[in-house]
């Protein structure tokens, strides 16, 4: 599985939004300034942040945009499932799919759910408030697990 683009800058601007929450709206020239990204292709991110509630935006010169929840609310696993459609590693284990018809003979299944339980087990127990406290320690360099 390979997260794309989108979810991976999707979790950067919410972890830069996080980073330099100081009640005002945080303009997205700034993030993608800091960040590196074209402001283009944030916009687009952040349509999709917007309509689903994690962000919310102000117009005008001193316009932006800042969390809706504290940063201890958004798990990795929400911003990346929002982004990607889904994690599970193949798609019989899509939410949603159909059911296998090979499913009670399958003997890899076994490895595809094992597989996608270690993903959510980790995408789902680490917080933007995590990301914060680990780029604020350890500026990025040294990530113990």
């Amino acid at each position: 599985m390979k997260i794309s683009t989108k979810g991976r800058y999707a979790l950067r601007m919410m972890l830069d939004l996080a980073l330099h929450d100081t009640g005002e709206a945080v303009p997205i020239k700034a993030i993608a300034s800091r960040q590196d990204i074209s402001e283009k292709y944030l916009e687009q991110i952040i349509a999709l942040l917007t309509r689903a509630g994690y962000v919310s935006s102000t117009r005008g010169a001193r316009g932006g945009y800042r969390l809706t929840r504290s940063p201890g609310e958004y798990t990795v696993g929400m911003i990346l499932r929002l982004t990607e459609g889904g994690l599970a590693p193949v798609a019989c284990l899509d939410e949603g799919a159909p059911s296998c018809e090979r499913a009670t003979t399958c003997a890899t299944l076994y490895v595809w759910k094992k597989l996608d339980n270690a993903i959510a087990d980790v995408v789902d127990h680490i917080t933007l408030a995590d990301l914060v406290d680990i780029e604020r320690s350890s500026m990025g360099n040294d990530y113990s697990i």
